[in-house]
């Protein structure tokens, strides 16, 4: 492929050549400057910046845009796969603060941690199509006030959908690439000037795992719709999503050095092999099985060392609808806005265990981890303009209705497994345990934005209270019980100045709480009833204190910004392990200390003219722990004390070249991160690296609605090996850890895009 990489580098390079008149084509989804590579949040107290729906179409389709959002200062992401949605895999964290600890909205509706335990909401890549959205706001502080979320510690993501057009039209797009990637995207839309309008849009994407053996596909269909009703309007969104795929195997850096990169699970073409391990890691007492086949011995084929070494298949299964409705209406000085929404999941998440024999004499059985969560929620506000001052008032309700279960499912016989791991498993042998948890989430904030000349003043707070509740259906020897957060004062203090027409200057602070979440696999119920009755009364929500300033500039050729802030976290909560993450022994919950974060970070977005562009981004974050971890004896656990928190780089540096003309276009985007630790004492860590994506395109005039668009993307465009994700299996306090994916190699792309 380092030919192809040449050919297509330089094809890039010649692309970004300036041309005679910069003319980028209007997109009839297009909600920002197209001119602008990223929106610098002028006029916001806070750190702020915005993408338009150009910066993920100019990515690969399909994109996730929480990839598209790594180029922004202090955002640090993840994924073993070259989109960005491969959930297992899939990490983003902001300022050091990892993806539980942000908050995440798709207009408006609350998309909880988009954890993939999958209790308080879904994924964004779930919930709309990358086509679909419109805009993504990164606030990298603790984000917006009015944000419908009770777990933004650190930043907010906003993700706003495009409104559907007045015009009758019908986007389509193809896609085929590497692994065997195809891809289709329609949308179909309806409106009349000052009247109705709508979209309805389908995606169908399958992609053959890049290594191993294995499919990871998604189906999904979106919908939404403006009423325009005189000067009030009622807007209605509903989407259906349907996802499996299989899991790439856990590494350590033992593994990779002993086994390589592209070491992976058996998959369904090795079934034999994977009954043969799991056969001799009984016979050897490695598994603590009954031995089923005394005769297959107990030496390992080699290179396989371990039972954990690869396991024969696992996966990740959900089902998503999604349904909201909202009303915007100005009631004489003021404007209300309302909306309800409705979020039905299904899910599994499965691993062929060589822990659990199945009845069938099959040295190993189907081990599930089982969602099925309800949500229903409103959320309102109302903003009113009294001489200087631009107040609001918001509300927001959610109950949440959520039930986990852990099953076991025996594969057929020896010869057969009778199951595919892309399915929904059915008739488990056992149960270990099964929860009903129910969530009820009241939040408010009140906020006075005040003009003073070149001055804007933002005051406010919001609160909460949630009450968790965790009722058992099969015990299985985890706990129930209530347990409720609540914070009712949570300030938001900032300022920004204009120095003069293109320059300003801005600060704030903010002070957050994450309340705790209902699950069985994370949170205060992740433990033994025991365990849960000694912390339930003592335990504290984490906190934080975020301080900020920052500067910045804008004219018609540099938009730019740069920042320092500081951080105290507090009450920082760890589930101190009692066993190997992947057995799923329990943890226990407890208050570990403080945590310290400083750092620094610019973004400038240079337009040079004829079409060709220029951006760069670089922070330096340091955040470390500031206290020693001690069990409930007074043990100390981990000297973490002044070490690095996991998975936070110091340095991280993004720069672009892009050009965009009539017809041709083109970028060369380069990610740099360095040294991360998977480890809380800092001994084990994976170097830094550099990744070199590009994009280059035609598009011309066949007479449609909209030009023609050919495009090729290539991603890892120099084909390096490189660990992605760290702590996809949690972190350990010292030592070698199965928690390490490897990142995709090189994947070429070409997308086909008509408008008619």
């Amino acid at each position: 492929m380092r030919s192809f990489t040449s050919l297509f580098l330089a094809s890039t390079a010649l692309a970004a050549l300036p041309a005679y008149a910069q003319s980028v084509p209007s997109d009839a989804t297009d909600t920002t400057d197209a001119s602008e590579i990223v929106v610098i949040g002028r006029g916001e107290t806070r750190q702020v910046q915005e993408l338009s729906t150009n910066d993920l179409t100019i990515l690969a389709a399909g994109t996730s845009p929480l990839k598209a959002i790594e180029k922004l200062p202090s955002v640090n992401f993840q994924s073993a796969d070259p989109f960005g949605n491969y959930e297992w895999s899939t990490r983003v964290t902001i300022r050091g603060f990892n993806q539980n600890q942000l908050g995440f909205t798709l207009d408006g509706i609350p998309l909880g941690d988009m954890t993939y335990g999958n209790n308080n909401g879904l994924h964004v890549s779930r919930a709309i199509s990358p086509e679909n959205i419109g805009i993504t706001r990164v606030s990298q502080g603790a984000g917006s006030i009015g944000t419908q979320s009770t777990n933004n510690l650190g930043g907010t993501l906003e993700f706003i959908s495009v409104d559907p057009k007045d015009v009758l039209g019908l986007d389509t797009g193809l896609t085929y690439g590497s692994s065997n990637t195809k891809r289709g995207f329609v949308r179909l839309g309806v409106g009349t000037k000052d009247g109705p309008r709508a979209y309805f849009s389908g995606q169908y994407h399958t992609a053959d795992k890049w290594k191993g053996d294995g499919e990871q596909k998604t189906m999904m269909f979106n919908a939404k719709g403006i009423m325009p009703l005189g000067r009030a309007s009622i807007d209605a969104y509903v989407s259906y999503s349907d996802r499996a795929e299989q899991d790439y195997q856990d590494l350590s850096l033992e593994m990779i050095d002993r086994l390589g990169y592209d070491w992976d699970n058996f998959g369904p073409a090795n079934y034999e092999q994977a009954i043969l391990v799991a056969d001799i890691a009984a016979n050897r007492g490695d598994t603590g099985t009954t031995p089923l086949n005394p005769s297959a011995g107990t030496a390992y084929p080699s290179p396989i060392t371990s039972a954990d070494d690869a396991y024969y298949d696992a996966s990740g299964l959900r089902k998503d609808t999604i349904a909201a409705l909202g009303l915007t209406a100005p009631l004489g000085a003021v404007t209300v806005k309302v909306k309800g929404y409705y979020h039905k999941n299904d899910g599994q998440g499965t691993w062929g265990t060589p822990y659990v024999n199945s009845p069938t004499s099959v040295p190993m059985s189907v081990r599930t981890t089982e969602y099925d969560l309800e949500r229903n929620g409103l959320f309102g506000s109302v903003n009113g303009t009294i001489a200087n001052h631009d107040l609001s008032a918001g509300l927001w309700y959610e109950n949440n209705k959520f039930n986990q279960a852990r099953r076991f499912y025996a594969y057929a016989s020896r010869t057969n497994p009778g199951r595919d791991h892309l399915d929904f498993m059915k008739s488990p042998f056992y149960t270990q345990w099964e929860f009903n948890f129910t969530t009820d989430t009241v939040q408010y904030y009140v906020q006075d934005k005040i003009s003073l000349g070149d001055a804007t003043i933002n005051i406010g707070w919001k609160g909460f209270q949630v009450n968790n509740e965790s009722d058992p259906v099969i015990a299985g020897g985890r706990a129930s019980g209530k347990i409720r957060s609540r914070d009712w004062f949570q300030p938001h203090l900032g300022a920004a100045y204009k120095l003069n027409s293109n320059t300003e200057l801005f600060g704030g602070f903010t002070q957050a709480t994450r309340a705790f979440t209902s699950s069985t696999t994370s949170g205060p119920f992740s433990t033994t009833q025991a365990g849960f009755d000694a912390i339930k009364n003592d335990l504290k929500p984490e906190q934080s204190d975020t301080y900020e300033l920052g500067a910045r500039y804008n004219d018609n050729r540099f938009n730019g910004t740069v920042g320092i802030y500081y951080v105290n976290f507090r009450n920082r909560l760890l589930g101190i392990s009692t066993g190997a993450g992947i057995v799923g022994n329990p943890a226990v919950l407890q208050n570990v200390g403080d945590v310290r974060a400083i750092g620094f970070e610019a973004a400038g977005d240079l337009r040079l003219g004829g079409g060709l562009s220029i951006f760069a981004s670089y922070s330096y974050n340091d955040t470390t722990y500031r206290d020693d971890v001690f069990n409930a004896v007074g043990t100390r656990l981990a000297a973490t004390k002044g070490k690095t928190v996991v998975d936070t780089p110091k340095h991280l540096i993004r720069g672009e070249v892009s050009y965009d003309s009539d017809s041709l276009f083109g970028r060369v985007g380069a990610n740099y991160m360095s040294k991360r630790y998977f480890t809380y004492t800092n001994d084990q860590s994976v170097p830094g690296r550099v990744l070199l994506d590009a994009t280059i395109g035609y598009r011309f005039d066949a007479g449609l609605r909209k030009p023609v668009e050919i495009q090729l993307n290539a991603t890892n465009l120099f084909d390096k090996k490189y660990v992605s994700t760290i702590g996809s299996n949690g972190f350990g306090n010292t030592g070698d850890n199965q928690t390490l994916l490897a990142g995709a190699p090189q994947q070429i792309f070409a997308s086909l895009k008509v408008g008619f």
